[in-house]
């Protein structure tokens, strides 16, 4: 391996790594890539089939973060995300809400965020009702290209010309994020909507929406900035408690500055705009 986490983003501490359950099931592939990404962090990862948590060989209460990686789980049978999504709620449902109770931290990628809102776990409530959703792409076609996303919780202008000041960041995923990112995407089913405006409306006044797609000035705009038409062009969202957090671009492929498709052209940065997400998640448990 040329970059790895002892050579590129580590350093020696005398502290306990906190442990991240990398969840295995039929289907999932981004599996090995988010496990390096928590590494490179300064987590400790481990690979945990859902049977396994189904049959109590493991616990998920010996963990201290939970990630659902990219994939196409059960084949996408249904819907995206759906099985494993019922397995979750239907199998491990006091586990999954002590788990959020306890404090402790969930972020589901592409087809993880895609589990997290069928599951109801996204955008959160106690019985884990579903309220949004991700539906098949406006384009009709699968989409597998780079992004820039911002972060919508910023003071935005309004049509009148004022600004309007959103609610404070509270992901603690996103904290330290520039304002405007760079990350792939590679989904068909990406479409976030709500289930109503009501929903809408909670998620913008409780400051839930994390990302938005957008073009490379930050403005929100149309295709092919959305790349797959999504409401308001959400890109991301987290629980009340901003612990909880998906989105569907793959923050574990642009880890790395050479990951950048034209990182020949623009240099080379410390880190890709990737790696702070999973950075901010170990530091979290090291506060």
């Amino acid at each position: 391996m040329l970059f790895g986490p002892s050579t590129l983003f580590t350093k020696k501490i005398n502290m306990a790594k906190p442990k991240v359950l990398i969840l295995k099931a039929a289907g999932i592939n981004c599996d090995k890539e988010t496990a390096f990404a928590f590494e490179s962090a300064g987590a400790a990862t481990e690979f945990v089939h859902i049977n396994q948590l189904v049959s109590l060989e493991k616990k998920l209460s010996e963990y201290q973060i939970l990630a659902l990686s990219g994939g196409f789980t059960y084949g996408d049978d249904i819907a995206a995300g759906k099985i494993l999504a019922n397995e979750l709620k239907c199998k491990l449902f006091d586990s999954l809400k002590k788990f959020v109770d306890d404090g402790k931290l969930i972020i589901g990628i592409c087809n993880g965020f895609q589990i997290l809102v069928k599951a109801g776990i996204l955008p959160g409530c106690a019985s884990f009702e579903q309220e949004v959703t991700l539906s098949g792409n406006d384009s009709g076609f699968f989409q597998d290209r780079w992004v820039y996303l911002k972060s919508s919780v910023r003071a935005q202008a309004s049509p009148e010309g004022t600004t309007r000041h959103q609610p404070p960041a509270k992901c603690v995923w996103t904290q330290g994020v520039r304002d405007v990112i760079y990350l792939p995407i590679a989904h068909g089913e990406g479409k976030f909507i709500p289930k109503n405006e009501e929903v809408l409306e909670r998620l913008k006044n409780s400051g839930q929406i994390v990302f938005q797609y957008c073009d490379k000035e930050g403005v929100v705009s149309g295709y092919p900035s959305n790349p797959n038409g999504s409401i308001d062009n959400i890109a991301g969202i987290c629980d009340s408690t901003g612990r909880v957090f998906g989105l569907m671009p793959h923050p574990e492929r642009h880890l790395i500055s050479l990951q950048h498709p034209r990182w020949t052209r623009e240099g080379l940065k410390k880190h890709g705009d990737g790696f702070v997400i999973f950075l901010n998640a170990v530091n979290y448990f090291r506060k």
